[in-house]
């Protein structure tokens, strides 16, 4: 087969030492150097799609989108295959990052994906809404002190946390991360299905809403539900922490792992084990072990936050009270 006038031939061992030695680097988080191998090697083989992609996908470690936007359409100029090569989900989501709907589009689709849901405008295809994608869990700060979390799939590149992550993670509810697309690990329900988990690349859009955490006392389960339900009425949210919280290692992490269950002694946090509900509810305590002192994340405003919990003790005051309201994130 030729391209523009040249032959396709097998990389040369320049072409492969200079690749190795630059995975190598990015390894060690050595992106510059490992940019001029990668660079050298699209120079002594500019006609394999390979090298291309592999600036494209050094460009999305460095969140470089245009570069990355730019390399990864030289790599899917050269391919061979139709539809399916990850060429074009790298494509998509340095489009994503860019908000290059057009293009993003044309990167599912040629990916081999059916899209829907994007928003005709004046100057052409807009922001994919509605795609129904459904639940999925995104891996917050992958690099540090990691945090799995729930949310929704707007697109095949990004996820609105549902969540109320920990303040560890800087993170929101609300917010809107981009993530990768190659998932590390699933979680399951006890009804059988499995859900993705994916790795944050960064944050997409962030959330004016700020994370609260207050000490509750909820005499039974029921006055904790309360609470939470109440905070969905309002547009936001609330999450019982004490119950939604496991600790993990990163291998159990990024395995296979039913969402309801987990131990103490592992160390990796945050995995919830409802991801269709509307809400965030987490692991429910069996009602014999209930606790009445409750830790609890809370999304809302600052001029709505204090109503919230008042309103929820007026509701029942013989078995609900809360202390120490405090900002976090």
């Amino acid at each position: 087969m030729r391209i523009f006038g040249k032959g396709r031939h097998r990389p040369s061992a320049s072409w492969r030492q200079a690749t190795d030695r630059a995975f190598t680097l990015i390894g060690d988080g050595r992106y510059e150097d490992a940019g001029a191998l990668l660079t050298r090697a699209a120079d002594l083989e500019p006609w394999l799609s390979e090298s291309w992609f592999n600036l494209a996908l050094l460009h999305k470690f460095r969140h470089d989108w245009e570069q990355a936007r730019a390399a990864g359409l030289r790599a899917v100029a050269l391919l061979d295959k139709e539809t399916g090569a990850p060429d074009w989900w790298n494509v998509g989501i340095a489009a994503t990052a860019l908000q290059d709907w057009p293009l993003a589009r044309r990167a599912w689709q040629a990916y081999g994906l059916k899209v829907r849901g994007y928003q005709e405008t004046a100057t052409g295809t807009g922001e994919p809404s509605g795609m129904e994608l459904g639940s999925a869990a995104v891996r917050l700060s992958p690099e540090g002190e990691a945090e799995v979390v729930w949310g929704r799939r707007l697109d095949p590149a990004r996820i609105e946390v549902l969540s109320i992550p920990l303040p560890s993670s800087g993170r929101r509810w609300g917010e809107v991360v981009l993530h990768d697309g190659v998932p590390h690990g699933e979680r399951t329900v006890a009804a059988g299905p499995s859900f993705p988990v994916f790795d944050e690349i960064e944050l997409w859009a962030p959330s004016p809403v700020p994370t609260w955490v207050v000490l509750l006392e909820a005499a039974t389960e029921a006055d904790r539900d309360a609470l939470e339900r109440l905070a969905a009425d309002a547009g936001f949210a609330a999450e019982d922490w004490s119950s939604s919280v496991r600790l993990l290692c990163r291998a159990c992490s990024e395995s296979r792992m039913p969402s309801d269950e987990g131990d103490g002694e592992h160390l990796d946090p945050h995995d919830h084990s409802e991801p269709g509900h509307p809400g965030p509810l987490g692991h429910r305590t069996a009602g014999d072990l209930w606790v009445p002192e409750r830790e609890c994340g809370i999304a809302a405003p600052p001029g709505l936050v204090r109503g919230l919990l008042d309103g929820w003790v007026a509701d029942s005051p013989d078995s609900r009270e809360w202390r120490d309201l405090e900002e976090v994130c």
